[in-house]
């Protein structure tokens, strides 16, 4: 099924059905209460449920919502040898990004079964034969989780170490079909004072992969909260020059600042343009996203152009994330209409 011109997708995660969520803290903190065939089950009723929000709200590119992420079955540190758990800073007060879960090196990072994400694409295509796409976390942000103790000395070698690992997953994805992978980086936005080596970082983990690459930057969204400065330009117009094929960017969370900076972006670049907050809960009206499409527009043309939330809808009510869904998908075919591409 070929995408219509200026699809609207998602960036990766769909909220998390209330029943999903219970199930998934019950697990983490009674699992004697489940056997693997509940735990089955209720990972498949979840991607079924992903996929029919996804798919009623009209939009073009889906995932499995990364309902099988979740720390019994999939979660990625969890495919990771040589790591313990930390304790947490803090548990208590308003949600920022020290409650998240950490860990320490206490041997070189393996990954003998991979990450899991072929796995979760097997699945998927057990529902859906349609557009879909699989979002992985680079290896510059999930060594943003660990402590490298006394195995690596700082970020960027435990980040070097994550390489080979993300790499040879991306490459199991190739293999398995996979025609879109999404490459989650949004450590190196909050974090663009070394644009060299992010360059080199990405060059080294996308090389030799076949399926198209896109490349999530966002500000951060743990608990609907931003962890960096929230500006792109440090990362012009360099960025332009990263080995992926589209850049996904965070702009409605923003009022659309700084879109002008599309305008640097070789004509060889696709952009994925966020024009749904995600952080908020009021639903943008088809009618807006569309004027936000028309100015993303003025700087690059429609054949270039997705569109999607500023970042994934995990940390987002479902009936919101449904609506905003539908908006953007409403949104995109006004605009289509008015470009005689109905």
């Amino acid at each position: 099924m070929a995408e219509p011109l200026i699809p609207a997708t998602v960036i990766g995660s769909w909220s998390f059905p209330g029943w999903y969520e219970k199930f998934v803290g019950d697990v983490k903190d009674r699992p004697e209460l489940y056997g693997p065939v509940d735990r089955e089950e209720a990972v498949r009723d979840a991607i079924r449920l992903a996929i029919d929000d996804q798919v009623r709200s009209g939009l073009d590119r889906i995932t499995d919502g990364e309902m099988q992420r979740v720390d019994f079955n999939l979660g990625f540190y969890e495919y990771l040898g040589g790591l313990e758990p930390l304790r947490k800073a803090r548990h208590w007060g308003a949600p920022a990004h020290d409650q998240r879960d950490r860990y320490r090196c206490i041997a070189p990072l393996t990954a003998p079964e991979g990450l899991g994400t072929t796995t979760e694409y097997h699945r998927l295509r057990e529902y859906t034969t349609g557009p879909v796409k699989i979002p992985i976390p680079g290896p510059f942000t999930l060594a943003g989780c660990i402590d490298g103790g006394d195995v690596y000395p700082n970020r960027a070698a435990t980040a070097e170490a994550l390489i080979p690992i993300v790499a040879a997953e991306l490459k199991a994805l190739d293999a398995a079909g996979v025609d879109f992978i999404q490459l989650d980086e949004p450590s190196f936005a909050c974090h663009p004072d070394a644009p060299d080596y992010f360059l080199d970082v990405i060059a080294r983990t996308v090389a030799g992969v076949k399926a198209y690459v896109s490349m999530h930057m966002c500000f951060g969204n743990y608990r609907a909260r931003a962890v960096g400065h929230r500006t792109y330009r440090p990362l012009f117009p360099h960025i332009g020059r990263a080995r992926v094929s589209q850049l996904a960017l965070e702009f409605a969370s923003r009022e659309m600042a700084e879109i002008e900076l599309l305008a640097e972006l070789p004509e060889t670049m696709d952009v994925a343009v966020g024009l749904v907050d995600v952080k908020n809960t009021w639903i943008e009206p088809p009618g807006l996203v569309a004027e936000r499409l028309r100015a993303v527009l003025k700087h690059v043309a429609p054949e270039r152009v997705s569109i999607t939330p500023d970042c994934g809808f995990s940390q987002t009510a479902r009936h919101l994330a449904v609506a905003k869904a539908r908006s953007l998908a409403e949104g995109a075919a006004i605009v289509r209409r008015e470009l005689g591409r109905s």
